[in-house]
């Protein structure tokens, strides 16, 4: 890509998508992202949460349930335990890989067998659940575990003599199919802290500026001058994020994944288009007319049918019809003369 010579150094380093990260650990990123439009930093947004693609338990078969909770209450609970998803890429999509139902390349089986035999109360944790040994690598399917006492997300509570047994199948998925392989608790998206663009209408009773405090980003954009008059040509072109993970997933990898599954739907996006302007050079079908680079054998210009004959013409030869005369024998004139 050519890029003109004339362009002043300034607008050289401002040319093109910046990211800027205030803050960041193991469970939360926040970041600003600039020189974009609004619908491109939106897609970010969406993609982070909904297509960022994640293991979680998906079938649930319980051999012995004398708790209290229901089937069907247990294997929701199972379902929603954030698993360890780093290296997601070496696990197929169960509806990808060559099995018939399940295999180590496509999903990771946990079991559990709990029963109480003393007169307190036994609590069972995602600690407790077994991860089986067929997997792509010894970290995938770990059930997240992040409390001080490493317990994890507590299953159910049994009282003596109460028992549960189950195995899991987990497998991956995307946040759009069920809420489980959601990758994040929540994102936090922000623009135009000081609503100088007017996209919220604040409801207030006196001040709308003392009803609605602003944001902790209100102090890195300027506000507006006092009887500044409203530009109806400004856009939106600096965005605030807030990426809070659930543990699954590195925040900072999260955003990592999102941009690649956001590059890759463009890719194939684009991979459409040029399949359908000849871009590939495979295609050879009917098209309006002047659409074509070549000249397909069978078409003039678009003004003919697929069988090569003039528009005015039928398939099996113009004008007259398919057997050359009327049914009454005299071709192309009334058959009572």
């Amino acid at each position: 890509m050519e890029f003109d010579g004339m362009m002043d150094t300034e607008f050289k380093e401002d040319f093109g998508p910046k990211i800027q990260v205030s803050a960041a650990d193991a469970h939360h990123v926040d970041f600003e992202l600039s020189n974009v439009d609004l619908s491109l930093a939106n897609s970010l947004r969406r993609v982070m949460h909904g297509e960022v693609p994640t293991i979680a338990i998906d079938l649930v078969e319980i051999e012995t349930n004398t708790s209290v909770l229901a089937d069907e209450f247990i294997a929701h609970r199972l379902g929603l335990i954030p698993l360890d998803s780093r290296e997601i890429d070496q696990l197929n999509y169960s509806r990808d890989c060559d099995c018939d139902q399940q295999c180590g390349r496509c999903s990771v089986t946990l079991s559990l067998h709990a029963k109480c035999t003393s007169d307190e109360v036994m609590k069972v944790y995602a600690s407790q659940l077994v991860v089986g040994f067929d997997r792509p690598n010894s970290n995938i399917g770990n059930p997240v575990i992040t409390d001080p006492d490493r317990l994890g997300s507590l299953i159910c509570k049994l009282r003596k003599d109460q028992e549960l047994k189950l195995t899991c199948i987990a497998k991956k998925g995307i946040a759009k199919e069920h809420a489980k392989w959601s990758p994040t608790a929540a994102i936090g998206f922000e623009y135009d802290p000081h609503n100088k663009l007017h996209h919220l209408d604040m409801w207030y009773e006196t001040d709308a500026e003392s009803e609605w405090p602003k944001s902790k980003y209100a102090e890195v954009e300027e506000p507006p001058a006092e009887g500044q008059p409203f530009d109806f040509d400004a856009v939106p072109s600096r965005f605030y994020f807030e990426v809070e993970g659930i543990g699954n997933i590195q925040s900072d990898t999260i955003i990592l994944e999102g941009v690649k599954e956001l590059q890759r739907k463009l890719a194939g996006l684009i991979h459409g288009l040029g399949e359908n302007d000849g871009m590939n050079g495979e295609y050879d079908g009917p098209r309006s007319p002047g659409a074509m680079d070549g000249d397909p054998s069978y078409l003039d210009q678009g003004y003919s049918t697929p069988y090569g004959n003039t528009g005015g013409a039928s398939a099996w030869g113009g004008g007259a019809t398919a057997y050359g005369t009327t049914p009454y024998g005299n071709s192309g004139s009334n058959g009572w003369s």
